[in-house]
């Protein structure tokens, strides 16, 4: 019986610790790791490789001064004008937050000639909650090793999400330590 209770309270400790690990979005930082807002970077391979979801952020990095960031409609993004944006980002650490899936946000550098040269950004964010797709299952508690395509965890995807995981998990322990006793 009591290892029954036991069982029940670390499968609930575990179901804890993977609804903090999705509850908050992770955190992008364009370009990363190999660039950042600039001119050099591929922005179409990098989006590529990544899955936006609502409640994610992303984060434009650059000098100040030396780029911007404009949100702006899809027509706009194609032709490359920032004559009429949605929003307007001039700070060089411009956090985004993506707050709504089953849309496409669209971003450019204003500054003439940038957009042309390669600095637009198109971003499909996919909708989390009930009506969305399934989220990849959360593995058992075990030793972290990182696998071949986890995003790197420095710039690109340093996310409260992992942080949420990691206290999530840490609960996960203490529950399971105090069942010891």
């Amino acid at each position: 019986m009591a290892s029954t209770s036991r069982a029940l309270i670390l499968f609930v400790a575990v179901a804890m610790a993977a609804v903090l690990g999705t509850a908050h979005g992770a955190s992008y930082t364009v370009g990363a790791p190999a660039g950042s807002w600039d001119l050099r970077t591929n922005y179409a391979n990098w989006v590529s490789s990544i899955t936006f979801r609502a409640g994610d952020v992303l984060v434009f990095k650059y000098a100040r001064g030396t780029h911007d960031v404009l949100e702006v409609s899809k027509a706009d993004y194609d032709s490359c004008s920032g004559s009429s944006p949605i929003a307007s980002f001039q700070a060089g650490d411009d956090r985004v937050p993506l707050p709504t899936g089953g849309v496409t946000r669209y971003f450019i550098c204003g500054v003439p000639g940038h957009c042309d040269g390669g600095m637009k950004l198109a971003v499909r964010v996919e909708a989390t909650g009930p009506n969305a797709a399934a989220p990849s299952p959360v593995p058992p508690p075990r030793a972290a090793v990182p696998s071949a395509t986890s995003p790197p965890s420095s710039n690109s995807a340093a996310s409260a999400g992992s942080v949420a995981s990691l206290v999530g998990l840490g609960l996960a322990a203490v529950m399971a330590a105090l069942m010891g006793f």
